[in-house]
């Protein structure tokens, strides 16, 4: 078919009428939605008749998986009224798209939420916590969680310290929607499903390692950023290699030695989290009082330059801070290495005053780690053991260069 908008002949097949729009598939592959008090038709065919939904067929002879659905890309797609993708598929959606699903498990669905991965909130982590912990004691398999990819390393590291697990706990994502030719939302999907069915025993993120549709990798969840906007595999593990692949369409899982093992946690639920915490990112010639707003807050990091440093004139507002009860714990930007301030003198100031040291925890990572360690303990003492305790390998005892 034909349509003509705005002046131009664009060439398409006509999906459906969908809120008063024209739903129309471009021959690039892309659907748009036309209005249609804006279009003059040269054909318009008659709208398609309904197809019924398919079923995934669930095999009670394969492992139970529980689907917790958060939303996120994955589970979108584009809203024809204005263009833009949102979250609209609960998880029973996704087993629907995805029926290839059924030859590796059967499944247990749940929503939590279903939002995109900007409209995370803490409370959030704490229900997605609370759900996780209720499916591991019904004794599923594995947990897949479905999230959006923007701020999901920030969730699956929540999970990671509120929740001790003997399963596998996937989170996965989807750089690209389902309406859009190259999207990576069935074989990410697939390949967590392989993972949460694996031999592994941790929190993990999956999502493809290539450009190519040819594996992905499992990260461990306080280990893992998001490190491009758009392309596929946008994930990387900082400072160590991924703990695992799974092969794609084989689904052969292999896990590194350092991966942690199914059963060797007893399963443990610690959700209190202390929502007063900031992360400040410090850039040359930031003036001092930056921090005033910090005033009152329970715990700050810090992603400070090099070794984990910030200007001279910061020290006696990070004084105060400190004396008002506030933890600081300092990270680097540099996100391969360590911080160590004991080598210049800024540094060393920094340490007389009470800043903690974050190691080489990312600085995301870290802002987790401390609202959980501040909803669990109210000693300085122990808060301080607690930040720089490697619980969840978000420390290494040795740097990768990563380089």
């Amino acid at each position: 078919m034909r349509c003509t908008c705005a002046g131009l002949t664009l060439a398409g097949t006509y999906i459906t009428e969908r809120d008063g729009m024209a739903v129309v598939k471009l021959d690039s592959g892309y659907n748009i939605g036309i209005s249609f008090s804006n279009v003059g038709w040269l054909e318009r065919p008659s709208p398609p008749p309904a197809v019924t939904t398919p079923v995934v067929v669930q095999d009670s002879a394969l492992p139970e998986i529980s689907i917790i659905s958060t939303g996120g890309t994955i589970a979108s797609r584009v809203d024809y009224r204005t263009g833009a993708v949102t979250s609209q598929f609960s998880a029973s959606d996704i087993l629907r798209a995805i029926p290839e699903l059924g030859s590796i498990g059967r499944y247990r669905t749940r929503q939590v939420a279903s939002i995109l991965s900007e409209n995370m909130l803490p409370a959030i982590w704490q229900e997605l916590a609370r759900a996780v912990y209720e499916e591991i004691g019904r004794g599923v398999a594995g947990v897949i969680v479905t999230h959006g990819t923007d701020t999901m390393s920030y969730s699956a590291a929540a999970v990671s310290f509120m929740v001790r697990t003997p399963v596998p706990v996937v989170f996965v994502g989807s750089q690209r929607s389902a309406d859009r030719p190259s999207s990576d939302n069935a074989m990410n999907a697939l390949c967590s499903a392989a993972a949460a069915t694996s031999p592994l025993g941790e929190v993990a993120v999956v999502m493809h390692d290539t450009t190519s549709d040819d594996r992905c990798a499992v990260h461990r969840a306080t280990r893992v950023r998001k490190m491009h906007t758009s392309r596929r595999d946008a994930f990387r593990s900082m400072g160590m290699p991924p703990i695992g692949y799974v092969d794609y369409p084989s689904l052969k899982v292999e896990l590194a030695d350092e991966a942690v093992r199914r059963g060797t946690e007893e399963p443990e639920l610690r959700e209190a989290l202390e929502e007063r915490c900031g992360l400040l990112y410090f850039h040359p010639g930031m003036p001092a009082d930056v921090l005033d707003p910090f005033e009152g807050y329970a715990g700050l990091v810090l992603a400070g330059t090099g070794l984990g440093h910030v200007r001279t004139g910061w020290i006696p507002r990070l004084r105060e801070l400190i004396a008002g009860g506030t933890t600081v714990v300092m990270t680097s930007q540099c996100l391969h290495g360590r911080v160590c301030d004991r080598v210049y003198d800024t540094g060393r100031d920094l340490l007389s005053i009470g800043v903690i040291e974050g190691e080489d925890m990312l600085p995301e990572v870290a802002l987790v780690k401390l609202m959980w360690v501040l909803g669990q303990e109210g000693d300085p003492d122990a808060i301080r053991e607690l930040v720089q305790a490697n619980l969840r390998g978000e420390i290494r005892r040795r740097s990768h260069d990563g380089l």
